[in-house]
């Protein structure tokens, strides 16, 4: 997950240096921007992609997939003539991102137990912040090729990592592998949550023979009825469409907090907000060091403070910074500040990333791990990943042209309103799922716990009918 800071944090040294009159790869306001955006573009592919690995052929494997377009992509940067190459190189990392962005929360939410699953997803973000202190501090004193030969090989460390870690416990016991599972959960978690591991297995084994009924033999018309009655059954489920729905507006809200404003265009906010007379370099790596410190605070906090609590708090931070910030900038343009001193601005965007770094990076991805059930948990995380996807492209894409046209006030202004509108709805819809597991929050989603007997009475073939009716069930995997 550390990729993910090293990419998004790397725009912020190359697009300087490309616009310096001596670079080799000259660029626009609009090149520029497709350079930093075209990550959210991608994305979408490797949300595309991801799913089907992921159900098929495992946690590991897919993780090992999204790695090879990441090492690919950075060393075509280093070798990048033109900014066609550039764009190409910038692709493949978004693809590999758009794998891992779907992979991480639930591969880290399937391998660890929930009372320390909040603090281990939170460690995604502390990882992303580590990334783009890495990259501005080595891009602050090294050239855009030199920070990228130093990146490729740390991806190497990546590959390592994945190849010398386990399969997950639950797609081993989606897949009938129960001796595997064991071993693994236990590897992973030891021997004080049997109960949680035999429950797994119990409806691992529920959804495999109901699966096994549904796909004996029969006529070609049949099975396509059968598997259009499935989807009509599934995307009508509770478990199904609320994830999803919540998801969409916290991956939007994260987006829109700007989280990659800041790692994208760090000294364009800083010029904005502070002015040319500050010490941009040393700003820009303080800025990084915070964003560390207030992650590391909250894996901690994570632990104590409930999850709807946090989102309510750490959105409302964010909300007064991007108010405070857009009401300074204007005033200040306008001439009309009493008083005005850099350390003013320098403390709005630290109050900003302060925000970002304890609640609108890290709870996106604890809350999609927690939310998904095991039976759609592929499927629905790549969905809701595709608005995470489209948001980043929207904002980063958008920042020259908001800045110039709307100015850095105006473009805090819509940033205000749609992060308050998602925290609305959030804070709606939205249960609480700290210290649960995941299939007690499966169950609240369904209204009830499934049991054997209504699932097999309901998916049997030879009373089919009853999929149209019967839609308290849980279907079979599609």
């Amino acid at each position: 997950m550390a990729g993910h800071g090293l990419v998004m944090g790397f725009a912020a040294i190359l697009l300087p240096q490309l616009r310096l009159p001596n670079s080799l790869i000259p660029i626009d306001d609009v090149s520029g921007s497709w350079i930093a955006s075209i990550l959210g573009f991608a994305l979408v592919a490797g949300n595309f992609i991801v799913p089907s690995v992921m159900a098929n052929y495992g946690r590991k494997s897919a993780n090992l997939v999204s790695i090879v377009p990441m090492i690919v992509g950075w060393f075509c940067i280093l070798t990048a003539p033109n900014i066609t190459a550039l764009l190409i190189a910038r692709f493949l990392q978004g693809v590999s991102m758009g794998m891992s962005a779907s992979l991480g929360p639930v591969l880290i939410g399937e391998y660890t137990s929930p009372k320390n699953r909040g603090a281990f997803l939170t460690i995604i973000s502390l990882s992303i912040a580590t990334g783009v202190l890495f990259v501005h501090t080595l891009g602050s004193f090294f050239t855009w090729q030199v920070t990228a030969l130093v990146i490729a090989f740390i991806v190497f460390a990546d590959l390592l990592i994945v190849i010398y870690s386990p399969e997950s416990p639950s797609w081993l016991a989606d897949q009938g592998r129960y001796d595997e599972c064991r071993k693994v959960f236990r590897w992973l978690r030891g021997d004080g949550e049997e109960d949680e591991l035999e429950k797994m297995i119990e409806a691992s084994k529920i959804f495999r023979e109901t699966k096994s009924v549904t796909e004996e033999s029969g006529s070609f018309s049949k099975r396509l009825k059968r598997n259009l009655a499935y989807v009509n059954i599934t995307i009508k489920k509770k478990e199904f469409y609320k994830p999803i729905f919540i998801m969409i507006h916290i991956y939007t809200l994260g987006q829109w907090a700007g989280a990659n404003l800041l790692s994208s265009y760090t000294i364009d906010i800083f010029t904005n907000v502070i002015g040319t007379g500050a010490n941009i370099s040393v700003m820009i790596i303080t800025l990084g060091i915070q964003r560390i410190i207030s992650n590391t605070i909250a894996v901690f906090v994570i632990r104590k403070v409930k999850r709807r609590t946090m989102l309510f708090v750490t959105v409302s931070i964010n909300l007064f910074a991007f108010l405070a910030t857009a009401a300074y900038t204007y005033f200040k343009s306008q001439n009309m500040l009493p008083y005005d001193h850099p350390f003013i601005g320098i403390a709005l965007i630290h109050i900003h990333m302060f925000s970002i770094a304890t609640g609108t990076v890290p709870l996106p991805f604890i809350i999609a791990g927690e939310l998904f059930p095991l039976e759609y948990r592929s499927l629905a995380g790549g969905l809701s990943v595709l608005f995470l996807s489209s948001n980043l492209f929207i904002t980063v894409k958008t920042v020259p042209y908001l800045f110039k046209n709307v100015g850095i006030h105006g473009a805090y202004l819509l940033y205000a309103g749609v992060v308050t509108y998602c925290l609305v709805m959030a804070l709606w819809l939205l249960p609480e799922t700290k210290d649960r597991t995941l299939q007690e929050i499966e169950n609240e989603f369904r209204g009830q716990p499934i049991s054997s007997e209504e699932l097999k009475s309901t998916q049997s073939l030879t009373s089919f009918k009853h999929l149209n009716t019967d839609r308290r069930c849980s279907g079979p995997v599609i």
